[in-house]
């Protein structure tokens, strides 16, 4: 049986290490920037056809919600959109245009990032633990990506709708500026695909020993009260219904979790009967 060739990172010392995770990291940021000037000259795609798509009543969120409401008699269906969106800054379209670029960028070129950072890691494990950590590139770029549109489809369309269309009289009328509705649209679609990390999270964090299948099941209860206070930050709409479209993957992703912080405890313990 061949031997796995020890690879010469091993031997480094600790600057050895800082330049080679440079390296990696050079070569990440290559990649985000190239994959960013292609998400600039695509300004079209990525404005009209996504960061604009949810303030138009023909999304296919609002769609799925109004067959839904027909379909079981429940009023979710968003029909109107009252608000405009307005740029106030005269450099404003174009600076806004260079941070989508540069997070489609950084979006797109994830899975890349998190392979650069595992080969920064890989020399430095056992084969038992190359064995264990197998798919981690995959599984994390899975749950960032899943994260990501779950967060696009359900809960930022739910965000705008309600605090789009919310007045506090009739004399006032919604124009959002443009900043204001780029933030709604990347921070509930980014910050949902880093909570979707939760289970990566887990397994790391078992792997170390902080965190035991049983503590998770212990504190289960305080998990979901958690959860339903999450998704009530998460979704500012005060409708119970949307508040638990988001709460049911958030329980969906504790209870993957614990089952990922069970299959290490049981590895672990084969090891120390070894």
């Amino acid at each position: 049986m061949a031997l796995r060739k020890k690879s010469p990172n091993k031997e480094m010392n600790f600057l050895g290490h800082l330049e080679a995770l440079r390296w990696h990291l050079v070569r990440s940021a290559i990649a985000i920037c190239v994959l960013a000037v292609i998400a600039f000259l695509n300004k079209e795609i990525i404005f009209d056809g996504i960061i604009l798509a949810p303030k138009n009543k023909d999304f296919p969120t609002y769609r799925v919600l109004c067959y839904l409401s027909k379909r079981f008699n429940i009023d979710m269906c968003f029909d109107q959109i009252n608000f405009s969106v307005i740029n106030l800054d005269i450099s404003g379209q174009f600076t806004t245009h260079m941070w989508i670029a540069f997070m489609s960028g950084f979006i797109l070129a994830f899975p890349y990032f998190i392979w650069e950072l595992w080969r920064f890691i890989k020399p430095a494990l056992s084969d038992r633990e190359l064995g264990i950590s197998r798919g981690v590139v995959f599984f994390t770029s899975l749950l960032f990506i899943s994260g990501l549109l779950f967060g696009y489809y359900v809960i930022t369309p739910l965000s705008i709708n309600f605090l789009g269309n919310y007045q506090v009289s009739a004399e006032v009328h919604n124009t959002i500026s443009l900043d204001s509705y780029i933030n709604i649209v990347t921070v509930m679609s980014l910050s949902t695909g880093l909570v979707f990390e939760l289970p990566m999270i887990i397994y790391f964090l078992s792997k170390i020993g902080f965190i035991t299948p049983q503590f998770m099941r212990t504190y289960r209860k305080h998990a979901m009260v958690v959860n339903l206070i999450l998704a009530a930050v998460i979704t500012p709409s005060p409708d119970v219904t949307s508040q638990m479209l988001v709460a049911f993957p958030l329980f969906a992703l504790y209870e993957i979790s614990i089952y990922v912080s069970a299959m290490v405890y049981k590895q672990k313990l084969k090891k120390a009967k070894l």
